[in-house]
């Protein structure tokens, strides 16, 4: 009775369909998107198969994908550092969230695959920046679903 949206999953509509929910992250790999962090669940964002990929810091495998990551994310925006939530996983694999500096990081690439100015579409990441929790908790975050779809309704 206090929390019906979030006891119900806390589950986005468009158009009458549910389309994700604000607590799981899902896969978007299109340049007019914002890409969620990496995801070791399952076959990649599978709710089913929550969980981290358990390898060590100097397992081979982990570190070649997050050096192929970065060398990616480097070639993308040339001379920014890549933030380290877009190159890692959650413990969960599941994280809905990124940073703010992994948002404006993905702006320029966004701004061009959409035609809009780069301007824009900070302001745009600038409106969804969720604060900490009671001012303390947490850290600053940027819902990618939200965000994506914000991005969607600009165009109408």
């Amino acid at each position: 009775m206090i929390f019906p949206r979030q006891a119900a999953g806390s589950l986005i509509l468009k158009d009458g369909q549910v389309i994700g929910s604000e607590l799981l992250a899902q896969s978007f790999t299109s340049d007019k998107y914002f890409h969620p962090r990496p995801s070791a669940a399952g076959n990649g964002y599978d709710a089913t198969a929550s969980g981290g990929s358990n390898l060590a810091q100097s397992n081979k495998t982990l570190v070649d994908r997050i050096q192929a990551s970065i060398d990616k994310l480097s070639a993308e925006n040339p001379g920014h550092p890549v933030p380290v939530d877009l190159v890692t996983t959650s413990a969960s694999g599941l994280d809905p969230d990124i940073t703010p500096d992994a948002a404006f990081f993905q702006a320029p690439r966004v701004a061009k695959a959409r035609g809009r100015s780069e301007a824009e579409i900070r302001l745009l990441i600038q409106q969804h920046i969720a604060s900490r929790q009671l001012g303390v908790l947490g850290e600053p975050r940027v819902n990618v679903l939200d965000l994506n779809l914000a991005l969607d309704n600009l165009a109408k």
